[in-house]
């Protein structure tokens, strides 16, 4: 039952503590919490160019793979770029 007193005290006394914050307190608080949203703004933001450009850059390798297999397989089948008889 003590223990119970005592955690019931200290919870009080911690709630009158949080509002007794003065207004310097609560200002820089505010502003500090800002900063910390910005900054994990900012991380999200490069998170997402990040992801954007790998895809960007693995569809253009895509691309020129293709591309380069369609060539390929020209020169196998006996044609020049244009589909004509390379002979």
């Amino acid at each position: 039952m003590k223990t119970t007193t005592i955690l019931a005290i200290a919870l009080g006394l911690g709630s009158l503590a949080a509002c007794n914050k003065s207004a310097n307190e609560q200002t820089a608080d505010n502003i500090e919490a800002n900063a910390e949203n910005t900054a994990d703004t900012m991380e999200a933001n490069v998170d997402n160019a990040a992801d954007a450009m790998q895809a960007n850059t693995e569809n253009a390798a895509d691309a020129v793979r293709d591309a380069g297999e369609q060539k390929a397989d020209s020169v196998r089948n006996g044609a020049d770029a244009d589909g004509n008889s390379a002979n």
